[in-house]
């Protein structure tokens, strides 16, 4: 019998999804749990799996096409099986499917004997971003063994391919990456479409400046306990035993004492909604990333429960599904604050901007040495620079400065970031 598969959501907030690849053809076989459609959601890329098995009959899902939640993207039945046309315009609304292939070619092809060709690239399993990639590193995907969904071909493995290819042929160390830089391959007066992620920022962003009443707080710290505690976390011998092979990052600490601050200064989840401020039911932190695609701001929940370096696992996982495109929107949802670092570039301070939907965003600048002056003597010290964006119609300056010379205090004095035993 007939069985359509509908556009699912993947997600709480998901409406819709714009179709970017799509894995298979009339007369496939497909199985359960198959990725059958890449699309492309506000917020991450996704690989939408088939609820159910059978042979493929009609493809009504288009590349490009923004479909919204429960929309049908194809149609499966038995391998003989005849579907009446007059069930898929039913589907379409009446509309007639003029793409699609005749059930009745399929069988009469079917059921010709004929030799199967040797399998194509068009007929391999692979992303389409492992497509694009395979084609500009010369890497040919029939000699990779894809470790995705289905047995599926990932840009990261044909990056590793790739790798694995260069020091066979004794080139020296490879420089190639599964891991894109944005904006790789722009060229002075050209035009660059935006993908839906970037062009869904832009509108947030707009919104943000024209519906968010923003004032900016910025203090320094002095994170030099803080340099120590994570040199000794992550130092061999002490690696193991309290962290668990999973080195702690400074957006580790700054995440427990942002969910901490949070906890004690609850009105800095809010968001108002008609005439009352509605709080956030838990505390999730955003973090901030830069992806090929864009900008995405994977969240981990429920941070003021847990210890740094449960807090490290955690953030090392959303960084692996970041880089190698695995990220669900569960992992992208319930933010109530984001941290954007910028650290890493030498910046040493700059204002970042609220996302909709949340009270505050915090700016992090490089860890530097400076002199200060301390008891009449001149000393060198670790200080970074942190900028506080605050949604004015949630909170007020006070508050917020209270909240954000909390976190300050809990990043200079250490004590929550000591390893303790888990239960």
């Amino acid at each position: 019998m007939a069985k359509e598969v509908r556009l699912p959501q993947l997600g709480q907030t998901m409406e819709e999804g714009t179709i970017i690849g799509c894995m298979v053809k009339v007369g496939d076989e497909v199985k359960k749990g198959d990725c059958i459609f890449e699309i492309e959601t506000d917020k991450a890329t996704l690989e939408v799996e088939s609820p159910v098995g059978g042979f493929v009959k009609y493809v009504l899902a288009k590349e490009g096409a923004t479909l919204l939640v429960g929309d049908v993207l194809l149609v499966l039945g038995e391998k003989d099986e005849e579907v009446p046309q007059s069930f898929v315009d039913s589907l379409k609304g009446g509309k007639p499917v003029t793409e699609a292939a005749s059930v009745s070619a399929v069988a009469e092809s079917a059921a010709e004997p004929q030799a199967r060709p040797k399998e194509t690239t068009s007929r391999i399993k692979a992303s389409p971003r492992a497509k694009k990639l395979a084609g500009e590193l010369g890497v040919d995907l029939a000699t990779i063994s894809g470790t995705g969904p289905g047995g599926k071909i990932t840009e990261q493995d044909v990056a590793l391919e790739s790798k694995k290819a260069k020091v066979k042929s004794k080139k020296g160390k490879s420089q190639v990456s599964g891991e894109k830089e944005f904006g790789a391959g722009a060229r002075l007066g050209a035009t660059i479409p935006l993908n839906k992620i970037q062009r869904l920022t832009a509108e947030r962003m707009l919104k943000s400046k024209r519906e968010i009443p923003c004032f900016y707080l910025t203090t320094k710290v002095d994170v030099t306990e803080l340099v120590e505690v994570r040199t000794k976390l992550n130092s061999a011998g002490r690696l193991t035993a309290e962290t668990g092979d999973v080195k702690v990052a400074y957006n580790d600490f700054i995440i427990r004492a942002v969910a901490l601050g949070l906890e004690k200064f609850p009105i800095m989840t809010g968001q108002l909604v008609g005439d009352a401020i509605e709080l956030a039911e838990a505390i999730n932190v955003g973090l901030a990333m830069s992806v090929p695609e864009g900008l995405i701001v994977p969240v981990v929940k429920d941070a003021n429960k847990k210890e740094i370096k449960a807090i490290a696992r955690e953030t090392n996982t959303l960084i692996e599904k970041a880089e190698n495109n695995k990220l669900l929107l569960t992992d992208l949802e319930g933010g109530c604050i984001t941290i954007s670092n910028l650290g890493a570039f030498g910046i040493e301070s700059f204002i970042p901007i609220v996302v909709p939907g949340q009270c505050s965003v915090l700016g992090i600048g490089r860890i530097s040495d400076s002199c200060v002056s301390s008891d009449g003597e001149i000393i060198t010290r670790k200080l970074m620079n942190i900028t506080l964006s605050v949604d004015h119609k949630v909170a007020n300056g006070a508050y917020a400065a209270r909240f954000l010379d909390y976190v300050k205090k809990l990043l200079e004095d250490t004590t929550i970031f000591r390893a303790r035993p888990e239960k």
